[in-house]
C-alpha cells in the first residue's frame, strides 16, 4: 500500500531538517523523501495525507534493562553507584516472578506509547526477550558478570543453552553475548565473549562512574569492599588491574570496534576520547540515569568535539523516570541549549538504530522501514526539533509501524 505524507517538517533522522517535506512509503518501506515541491509532483497519482506538524522516524532506545522494571522507586537517588547497586540487589532478591512480569509488560507498553520501535535490551536471564520481540526490533545482549576467570568461562559456555531455552519464535530481536563491565567481568571472559559475538553488535557499560575508574586502574575504591561483602575476596585479589583508565583498557581488549555500543561514559575525560571516533564505536548516553545515580551528566560537548557518534538509551526504571529516548534528548537539550536539537533527535533515531545493529530503522532513507511518527501542532516559524524537545505535552502517534508493513 502506497502512502504519501506531506508534513510541515520532516526530521529524516540524519541530523537534517526538511521544512515542508514529503515522504513516500510502499508497505512501510521508504521510496522517496525530500521537499514536498519535489516529491509530490513526481507521485501525483497517490493520495496525499497532510500532517500539520513534525514527522520523524520511530524512536530507538539503545540501552534498556526492561527486566529491571519492577525496581522503580526501590533504589536511592544521588547516593552513588555502589549504594544504588546494593539496594538494587536487595530489591531483586525480594521480587516475585509475577511482579517482575507485570512490570515488564507495563514497561513495554510505555515504550510503545512513546513510539519506540527498536531496543537494545541488556539482560541477565532473558526473561523479557520473548515479549520484547513481539513489540520491537533490535538486539538483546545476554550479559555476563564474572570476576573469577574459570567460573566466568564456564558461565559463557552455558549461555547458548539458556538462549535456546528462552528464544522466541521470531527473529525480530537478535541474541548476542556481552560483558557487563570492565570492573565486573574478567578480561579473559571478555575476550571469549567477543569471539562468540563475532561480527554482531556488542555492548559494554564503560566509564560510568568514579568507582569503575579506581577499580580498573588498581582495584582501589569502594568496589573492592562491595565484592568482599559478597564473598568475592579471592576473586578480587586474583582479578588483573588494567593500570590505566577504562577507555584505554577497553581499547586494549578490542572492545572499541565498529558498531560497538559503549554505554554511559559519564566519567570519561576529554583527553581520553582520542581515537574513539576513528574506532567506529558508538557512545550510548543515558543522561537521566546518570543524574539519578551520581548527579552528573556525560561530557556531551567533549564527545561532540571528538566527533564521536552518539546514541541515546534510558537504562532501567530503577534509575530513570521512563524508557522514552526522546526524554533523554530533552534532558540533554535543557542543560545544553547550545547543542542543536536536531542532533539530539538524530541520536534517538538513527544513532540508536546503528547502536543496536538495526540499520533499517532510525532514518528516512530509501529502502529503510523505520516506522513513522507524527507530532502535530507545530507553530509557524519555530524550529521543529527544538519545539519537539521543549514541548512536553506534544502528542506523538505512530502513523506507520516499523519493519515494512503499512
Amino acid at each position: 500500500m502506497m502512502r504519501l505524507l506531506h508534513a510541515d517538517a520532516l526530521l529524516p533522522g540524519d541530523g537534517t531538517t526538511v521544512l515542508d517535506g514529503a515522504l513516500l512509503l510502499d508497505a512501510g518501506v521508504v521510496r522517496a523523501v525530500g521537499r514536498a515541491a519535489d516529491v509530490l509532483p513526481a507521485h501525483a497519482g497517490v493520495v496525499v495525507e497532510r500532517v500539520r506538524g513534525v514527522v520523524f522516524p520511530g524512536l530507538c532506545n539503545a540501552h534498556t534493562h526492561v527486566e529491571l522494571s519492577g525496581m522503580r522507586g526501590r533504589t536511592p537517588p544521588g547516593a552513588g553507584f555502589v549504594p544504588w547497586l546494593e539496594a538494587l540487589q536487595r530489591a531483586r532478591a525480594e521480587e516475585l516472578e509475577e511482579e517482575r512480569d507485570a512490570a515488564i509488560d507495563a514497561a513495554i507498553a510505555g515504550m510503545r506509547e512513546a513510539c519506540v520501535v527498536g531496543v537494545g535490551e541488556v539482560s541477565n536471564g532473558l526473561s523479557a526477550w520473548s515479549r520484547i520481540s513481539r513489540a520491537f526490533f533490535g538486539t538483546i545482549w545476554h550479559e555476563v558478570f564474572a570476576l573469577d576467570r574459570a567460573r566466568g568461562l564456564e558461565q559463557v559456555e552455558r549461555l547458548s543453552a539458556t538462549r535456546d531455552a528462552m528464544a522466541p519464535g521470531n527473529a525480530n530481536v537478535r541474541w548476542v553475548p556481552a560483558p557487563h563491565a570492565l570492573y565486573s567481568t574478567h578480561p579473559d571472559v571478555i575476550r571469549r565473549l567477543l569471539e562468540l559475538a563475532g561480527d554482531a553488535p556488542i555492548t559494554i557499560h564503560l566509564a560510568e562512574h568514579a568507582a569503575e575508574r579506581a577499580f580498573v586502574k588498581d582495584k582501589s575504591g569502594p568496589l573492592g569492599g562491595f565484592y568482599a561483602s559478597r564473598g568475592l575476596g579471592e576473586a578480587t585479589a586474583a582479578f588483573p588491574a588494567a593500570g590505566t583508565h577504562p577507555i584505554a583498557a577497553a581499547r586494549a581488549l578490542g572492545l572499541l570496534r565498529p558498531g560497538a555500543a559503549l554505554v554511559h561514559l559519564a566519567d570519561a575525560r576529554p583527553e581520553e576520547l582520542d581515537g574513539l571516533a576513528e574506532s567506529g564505536a558508538i557512545v550510548v548516553l543515558c543522561p537521566r540515569s546518570n543524574l539519578t545515580i551520581e548527579t552528573r551528566l556525560p561530557p556531551l560537548h567533549a564527545l561532540r568535539a571528538a566527533g564521536v557518534r552518539l546514541a541515546l538509551g534510558t537504562d532501567s526504571l530503577a534509575s530513570s523516570p521512563s524508557l522514552d529516548p526522546l526524554a533523554e534528548a530533552r534532558a540533554l537539550f535543557e542543560r545544553n541549549p547550545d547543542v542543536p536539537a536536531v542532533e539530539l533527535i538524530a541520536a534517538a533515531t538513527w544513532g540508536s538504530a546503528q547502536a543496536i545493529g538495526w540499520p533499517s530503522l532510525g532514518r528516512f532513507a530509501v529502502g529503510a522501514s523505520p516506522g513513522v511518527v507524527a507530532s502535530e501542532g507545530l507553530p509557524s516559524g519555530v524550529d521543529p526539533s527544538a519545539w519537539l524537545l521543549r514541548t512536553r505535552t506534544a502528542p506523538r502517534r505512530l502513523l506507520v509501524p516499523a519493519g515494512g508493513s503499512s
